[in-house]
């Protein structure tokens, strides 16, 4: 073996852990989790099983860590990986896994295949093996401090224009209030009315907040990209502006993503509990709706329906926050067959949506389908979410499709809504 090829089989080594072992050895080889994936059920490949995905760390794991596999190596039945290899394993890996969870959530011995392929994601990050589109926006994430490459100046000109549009201020880098807004890039380009939204908000419910000049973006592309070291820089940013403005709470935005890195793998990454308590705006909200404040008017008349992102709701478990929600501000709210938990994945999620290649695009576009027929089957022209991601991925599908469906924020219905 050479020695880059046996560097290779070094770093899947080191990500096998106690979990990835008895994951390993307790699949039962049911195939189950294929029909939970929709890359396997729009495309009927079976390259896209889930559990598939991560034959080569299996592979090493046998070859490293079993008597059979040293032995089946030993004799040349069992061929080491090679670059090569994992250069084709990128597809299956990033371009065809959004880390949905909804593979985990059916397995029926408990294998959390997300876990596996996050695993798998740390050795290929490390042995070079990542695609242009998600090295690119970690590397500006870095750097400059978000994945789109935005900078504080040009974030402080969308708040600018918020607080013309609103007549509401809108803080920045003031201590001792409540919640420290974080926001992601997609939102702060694509859809700024959120932002006008939470001012709208926060001004009913006379709570006060602020965001931090150098801690603003809630995207984590170390969990995309599968780097720890990074996942833990981004994290610490906002740890330490979150403390340095001692608020109480640190507000998540609509992305799923950013919620996972932030509420549940934040304290494990940096080592420590936090002085302050996440919460995903649709808790919060949700709290305001419980307590009162959130009274609406006029309410949403058109039928619609919901899409739950994945890292929000199975991942995350904000499960029954977004249809009490929605069902105060729409009259004719129509539920989908497969929701909350059992949702499926718009198909852009866990970096997937930063890889621009023209496989890459048509795939999602491809999985797309399954939305698209939940849209049709629900006989609406609306559907309603709260992830950034998703409504960037959505849209960019509905256009392909040339379907005419609005795609809207719950955040920013509500705030349309509220009581004067």
């Amino acid at each position: 073996m050479s020695a880059s090829l046996d560097k290779v089989t070094q770093t899947l080594k080191e990500v096998i852990d106690a979990p990835i072992a008895s994951y390993f050895e307790s699949c039962v080889h049911c195939g189950l989790c294929a029909e939970a994936c929709l890359f396997y059920t729009e495309t009927g490949d079976p390259k896209y099983t889930p559990i598939h995905k991560v034959e080569p760390l299996r592979r090493v794991y046998e070859q490293e860590y079993t008597l059979l596999g040293r032995l089946k190596k030993m004799v040349g039945l069992s061929k080491p990986i090679t670059h090569e290899e994992l250069d084709q394993w990128q597809e299956l890996v990033y371009d065809s896994c959004t880390l949905c969870g909804r593979c985990s959530l059916i397995c029926p011995v408990g294998n959390d295949i997300t876990y596996m392929v996050r695993k798998f994601r740390e050795g290929m990050a490390v042995s070079g093996h990542v695609p242009d589109g998600i090295r690119g926006a970690t590397k500006r994430t870095v750097e400059i401090g978000g994945p789109m490459g935005l900078k504080w100046p040009a974030v402080a000109n969308v708040l600018k224009k918020a607080e013309e549009a609103t007549g509401l201020p809108i803080p920045v880098d003031q201590a001792g209030v409540d919640y420290l807004v974080l926001l992601s890039s997609m939102e702060i380009v694509n859809y700024p009315e959120y932002i006008e939204a939470l001012a709208k908000i926060f001004n009913k419910a006379g709570i006060s907040f602020t965001l931090a000049s150098d801690a603003f973006e809630a995207t984590n592309a170390g969990i995309q990209i599968g780097a720890s070291d990074i996942a833990k820089v981004i994290v610490t940013r906002i740890v330490d502006a979150a403390e340095r403005l001692k608020v109480k709470y640190v507000l998540s935005p609509e992305c799923g993503h950013a919620y996972t890195a932030i509420r549940w793998e934040g304290p494990n990454l940096i080592g420590r509990p936090y002085q302050f308590e996440v919460v995903h705006v649709l808790e919060l909200l949700d709290d305001l709706r419980q307590k009162g404040v959130l009274k609406v008017k006029n309410k949403f008349k058109d039928p619609l329906i919901l899409h739950d992102p994945c890292q929000i709701v199975r991942r995350g478990g904000v499960l029954q926050a977004p249809e009490a929600l929605i069902r105060e501000v729409a009259e004719n709210f129509i539920p989908v067959a497969d929701q909350q938990k059992w949702n499926w994945c718009c198909g852009g999620g866990g970096g997937a949506s930063a890889i621009h290649t023209e496989t890459a695009e048509a795939l999602r576009a491809k999985v797309f389908q399954i939305k698209k027929r939940q849209i049709e089957d629900a006989g609406v022209g609306t559907m309603v979410t709260f992830c950034a991601n998703c409504r960037i991925v959505m849209e960019e599908a509905l256009d392909h499709y040339e379907m005419n469906t609005k795609l809207l924020g719950l955040t920013e219905l509500l705030a349309e809504h509220l009581e004067d």
